[in-house]
């Protein structure tokens, strides 16, 4: 007999879960936040519309499936099974978080706050679950595949993920590599690291690093097979060059960097203690992933 279905709810803790971790007490909580010119209030309210979301995420699946329960700091260690049906209860970058451990489950992004953040991950609200999960289950939903970027060393690790990787050092202190961008021409940088985004990671840092430099590049949409790479801060020495410092990716193409530094590390989408850690003379290729996040955006059709 087939196992019921099973709906995993991803979330993060909340700002005043972590704040009575630091503090102790509420009250220590209140007096910190009165010091700085906020108020308890806006905390609570915030906290409270998250407890709600999960409760009515809860409340919406169908008797007799199975349900658990994902923190994000838990991820790397979570088992997420091949027919669950993820739901990430949060801001947009809660399913960013996920959507590198999962393998075709479909995810339903859910805001607890609707109108307070971009919500282009995070689409539905809570009380709008219901028929997006047996949809889901069944093979009924509606999913836009997101394309997602991959780094793959010489030695067979990789990483992938759903807005962009990072490549450098982890305090963003200068960087030595050599980089190659799907061509012949090789170029020696010192820079404060590389970044490789995906369409969907195009509304984030990439886009803050194109709008910075006034890039004339066209940024690919959030299903759409491109990605786009940016070098931070490259610095020109008698040693280095700045001349490869941008560019589009296509499907088949790769940017590869031979790393020439020690301590470098690369990781995605902001988790940075789930990361790759490449050493003098590795190479490391950043390039399209063969996974794509299957994102819900409907409960009616294929």
């Amino acid at each position: 007999m087939p196992l019921a279905p099973r709906v995993v709810v991803v979330h993060r803790r909340s700002e005043l879960d972590e704040l009575v971790d630091r503090h102790g007490t509420r009250g220590q909580v209140e007096f910190f936040l009165r010091g700085r010119g906020r108020g308890l209030g806006e905390v609570q309210a915030r906290h409270d519309a998250l407890v709600l979301a999960r409760r009515r995420v809860a409340a919406a699946v169908p008797q007799g499936w199975r349900t658990a329960s994902a923190e994000r700091a838990d991820l790397d260690r979570f088992a997420f099974e091949p027919q669950d049906v993820v739901v990430a209860v949060g801001q947009d970058g809660l399913v960013a978080n996920a959507a590198k451990y999962l393998d075709g489950q479909p995810v339903v992004g859910v805001d607890p706050e609707p109108g307070q953040h971009p919500g282009v991950l995070v689409p539905h609200p809570a009380d709008a679950v219901g028929p997006l999960l047996t949809a889901a289950a069944d093979g009924r939903a509606r999913c836009r595949p997101l394309t997602m970027v991959r780094a793959t060393a010489d030695d067979g690790q990789h990483l992938d993920a759903l807005n962009e990787l990072y490549l450098g050092h982890p305090t963003h202190q200068s960087a030595r590599y050599v980089v190659r961008a799907g061509g012949p021409v090789a170029e020696r940088q010192s820079s404060s690291g590389v970044v490789v985004g995906t369409g969907t990671g195009a509304t984030g840092w990439c886009r803050s690093l194109a709008a910075e430099r006034s890039s004339p590049l066209a940024l690919p949409g959030p299903d759409a097979p491109q990605l786009a790479w940016f070098v931070r801060e490259a610095w020109p020495s008698p040693t280095t060059r700045t001349t490869l410092t941008e560019g589009l990716l296509g499907p088949d193409d790769a940017l590869e960097v031979v790393v020439e530094s020690e301590s470098l590390v690369v990781f995605g989408d902001g988790l940075e203690a789930d990361r790759l850690v490449p050493v003098w003379g590795q190479t490391v290729r950043l390039h399209r992933s063969p996974r794509v996040l299957r994102h819900v955006v409907g409960a009616g059709g294929r």
